[in-house]
């Protein structure tokens, strides 16, 4: 679900945190309007609504884990835990984590990947929470939710600051809920197909966004 639709529709502190997300056209390559968080790192205020946002949902939800997807999910995943009083846990890329890992494989739109965490780091029973910085195909959180389910947690939510416009009235992943602040910032100029004018049809404009903002996920999660 949408922050706007569960409770905070009207807050301005997600307006200020969309205007502070800058849309880069043809990064990392030619078509792809790729949704930049570190200039909403940049604004301190907008930042912090953010992280705030997070921990009021999340401070009374008895939760032990916090589990950042590599690499924007460590960026807000840390403060997070710190905010409601749980444990943060880096879910990586392979050959990242020094001492013995479980992993967790999963499909990307071209080609596969994986997600790997340190054994020992979440107890069975835990409650956990899945923290990324956008969500469009949910393949990286289903795969983050399996991970964490094999070794016996309970995974209670997962929680992005962006999801494309068809998470709209798709509140669970996996069987598990799904919080989303914002949607992708507007793109003035769509390079992918012929949507930019008043007259296009809505539906191809969404479209058109779902697809751009999706590649840039694939791009986001390849293998390094």
């Amino acid at each position: 679900m949408f922050a706007e639709e569960n409770g905070l529709k009207g807050d301005p502190r997600l307006q200020a945190i969309s205007q502070a997300i800058r849309v880069v056209p043809h990064f990392p390559k030619q078509g792809i309007m790729f949704q930049d968080i570190t200039t909403l790192l940049l604004d301190h205020k907008a930042f912090k609504h953010t992280v705030d946002i997070f921990v009021d949902r999340y401070r009374d939800m008895h939760i032990s884990v916090v589990a950042g997807v590599e690499a924007r999910g460590f960026m807000f995943g840390p403060p997070i835990a710190l905010g409601i009083g749980a444990k943060f846990v880096p879910l990586r890329k392979p050959r990242k984590l020094p001492g013995e890992v479980i992993s967790e494989k999963y499909v990307l739109e071209y080609g596969t990947d994986c997600l790997e965490m340190h054994i020992g780091a979440v107890q069975p029973g835990e409650r956990a929470l899945v923290i990324d910085d956008l969500v469009a195909t949910g393949g990286t959180l289903s795969a983050a939710i399996r991970l964490l389910e094999r070794v016996g947690a309970e995974v209670v939510e997962c929680a992005c600051v962006i999801g494309v416009p068809e998470v709209k009235g798709h509140c669970t992943l996996n069987g598990k809920p799904l919080y989303v602040l914002v949607e992708p910032r507007e793109i003035d100029n769509c390079l992918r197909c012929d949507c930019s004018s008043a007259s296009a049809d809505i539906q191809k404009k969404d479209e058109c966004l779902r697809k751009q903002v999706i590649m840039c996920s694939s791009y986001q999660f390849s293998a390094e």
